[in-house]
């Protein structure tokens, strides 16, 4: 009898799909992420036994329940926490952080700062929709001002969080951005935070079609998009518009972007390490069109890689006599 055994290597989307019913309202962004998640894990072969799903507390955390992986749906904000002591136990796993712009950026904007900054080898992913979907429509600290939801009647008066702007402004190394409805697209920025090492922050423009439908139409509208978007590529001039015919370079005598002719010998060309150009990126707004891609990386060590170096380090050097006997001692007599 021959017995066939199925590498993950051979592993389709399916097979990283759990046995669980999918519960999101239809129409929401959030399958269109789950199937670019699964079909990302199928063409980078991951291990499913070495793979982990964190999440905190809305919409977006069903995620691990929907991976046929390792998974964990924790508290309220609280899962960057959870995933760096995930990765410090175990640095051989991957481990991929599942948020909201709410979960992510509200309650748990304490705990992605810090995980940022420490470049834990995390994949984050934010959904952003600019609601409190799962709450029922609340605004978000992404809506934007004069967003009416039942917490904001008259309008919102708040100026809004910018995730990736937020990301680089934490110090992560690679901060991307895309489109729940662009596949390809996303499927390529998920492969590309997975090869980084340290930590990868994607946010993800999502439709929540019950309780902010259309919020980023101007943005991902098919007619729209060719004007509205500029997808960014290492090494490549920053031009976009059906005919490509529009670039971006730097105003004269300010550090802000305008339009020009794609022919203008002074377009910018897009150099993911450059910080600066990132952040510039990353702020641009209508009627300047949204970047979208990889806006930032620049690799260096991760957290978990120094903690076990300092660990290792420490160890060879220890002599727990002569610490228990260094500095002052006393003697305990009855």
């Amino acid at each position: 009898m021959t017995v066939t055994t199925i590498t993950d290597a051979q592993l389709a989307p399916k097979d990283y799909a759990s046995d669980q019913e999918v519960r999101w309202c239809p129409g929401c962004g959030d399958y269109a992420i789950l199937k670019a998640v699964q079909k990302a894990c199928a063409e980078l072969g991951l291990q499913r036994e070495r793979t982990v799903f964190v999440s905190g507390i809305g919409c977006a955390a069903r995620f691990p329940y929907y991976m046929s992986t390792y998974g964990f749906h924790t508290v309220h904000g609280r899962a960057p926490a959870i995933a760096t002591g995930i990765k410090l136990a175990n640095p051989d796993l991957d481990v991929w952080v599942m948020t909201g712009d709410g979960d992510g950026l509200s309650i748990g904007g304490n705990h992605m700062l810090h995980v940022l900054r420490r470049n834990v080898d995390l994949n984050i992913v934010l959904f952003n929709n600019e609601i409190y979907g799962l709450t029922k429509g609340q605004y978000s600290p992404t809506s934007r001002r004069g967003t009416r939801s039942p917490s904001t009647p008259l309008g919102s008066i708040e100026n809004p969080v910018s995730a990736c702007a937020f990301a680089l402004g934490s110090g992560a190394r690679f901060v991307a951005r895309s489109v729940d409805t662009q596949q390809p697209h996303l499927i390529g920025v998920l492969k590309r935070a997975h090869a980084h090492r340290g930590a990868s922050f994607i946010e993800i423009l999502q439709n929540c079609v019950v309780f902010n439908d259309a919020v980023f139409e101007h943005i991902t509208g098919k007619e729209v998009a060719p004007d509205a978007q500029v997808l960014v590529e290492h090494g490549k001039p920053l031009v976009f518009g059906k005919s490509k015919e529009k670039g971006l370079r730097l105003k004269s005598g300010t550090l802000e972007l305008e339009v020009v002719p794609a022919t203008a010998p002074d377009v910018l060309v897009h150099d993911e390490t450059n910080r600066a150009l990132a952040q510039l990126l990353a702020a641009l707004e209508p009627p300047l069109p949204t970047a979208i891609g990889v806006l930032y990386c620049n690799p260096r060590e991760s957290y978990e890689h120094d903690v076990y170096a300092q660990k290792g380090a420490a160890r060879g050097n220890a002599d727990l006599d002569a610490l228990l006997n260094s500095e002052r001692t006393w003697e305990v007599v009855s």
